[in-house]
């Protein structure tokens, strides 16, 4: 018992909380934003692979880690326009559009790495973003190292996590978002244009995704390799209903699953030859899907989610 209240009270193991989160938050912003406009984007794990693969591969390039984190996001857009213009423009099924463009964008990503760069035993690597210890904050004990250590893309994220908040709720912006989603009848009775509006929702939610890949190549680690998102995308659909379509919640809901996740990795070296490993990796999963289903049961679903969007229809 003693060796689990100091695995929780350890600064390290709130450090990787917030590592392991990083590329949830932005993924989940991302996919909460194309659902708060109607849009369900399942293109999200191939999103985030592409961008972790074309953000890597800018840096190793030549660019420096911000036009690589910029590059993802412009990525990420481009296959948002592209899920737009299937299930806005078309109305097409937006889980089949969604399923082809994961497919197409990691098929794409493990295409382009290999033909740039060729095989070898070891994969290239670059310089990561380095953690940035913040005068005064940094030294603090416990929270100076759990909180102020993180690298420049885990401030970002939650910074953009806050702004989202007061965006969508204190923002005429945000109020033609949520009216779109809710009723784009009413919303385009109202002025609002719910193609445009649900567009520019998506391409910036993708963006968003695609950050959220780079991040794992630019920041937690220094190399690309096509599975490395291991069912993130996902967990970020998931972490969207639990969060009610709020970003405050997403944000926490991100948090609670890294601590999920940081915290079997640690107990892993204090029960190691007693429970299987594979018990641990399923840990994280399995309490993610009983807060899940805790919170689905009082989520309310924007009422014009995956419903496409006709003019003078109804």
């Amino acid at each position: 018992m003693m060796q689990l209240f100091d695995i929780v009270a350890s600064a390290g193991l709130w450090a990787a909380v917030l590592r392991i989160a990083t590329p949830l938050i932005f993924g989940t912003l991302g996919a909460l934003l194309c659902e708060r406009a109607g849009v369900l984007n399942l293109g999200i794990e191939g999103i985030m692979t592409f961008g972790a693969m074309i953000g890597w591969l800018s840096v190793y390039h030549g660019a420096d880690l911000w036009t690589g984190l910029l590059i993802a996001a412009i990525a990420g857009g481009v296959f948002g326009l592209l899920h737009s213009a299937l299930t806005v423009t078309l109305g097409l099924s937006q889980h089949v559009a969604g399923l082809g463009v994961t497919l197409f964008a990691s098929s794409f990503s493990y295409y382009v790495f290999r033909l740039i760069v060729p095989v070898a035993n070891t994969p290239p690597t670059i310089v990561p973003f380095q953690p940035i210890a913040i005068p005064g904050l940094s030294d603090l004990p416990f929270i100076g190292q759990a909180l102020f250590t993180q690298t420049a893309p885990t401030y970002l994220a939650i910074v953009i996590a806050l702004l989202m908040a007061y965006i969508i709720f204190r923002t005429p912006v945000g109020l033609a978002i949520r009216m779109t989603g809710e009723n784009p009848h009413a919303a385009e009775a109202q002025g609002v244009n719910p193609m445009k509006v649900r567009y520019g929702a998506v391409i910036a939610g993708s963006a968003l995704m695609g950050m959220g890949g780079a991040y794992l190549t630019l920041s937690a680690f220094n190399s690309f390799f096509p599975t490395m998102m291991q069912g993130r995308g996902w967990i970020c659909i998931a972490l969207v209903v639990f969060a009610s379509w709020r970003p405050g919640r997403a944000l926490f809901g991100a948090l609670l699953f890294a601590f999920f996740d940081a915290f079997q990795l640690r107990l892993q070296t204090v029960l190691s030859g007693v429970v299987p490993y594979q018990i641990f990796l399923m840990t994280p999963y399995i309490l993610s899907i009983v807060a899940l289903a805790i919170m689905a049961r009082r989520a309310r679903v924007p009422q014009a989610l995956m419903q496409p969007y006709r003019r003078g229809e109804r």
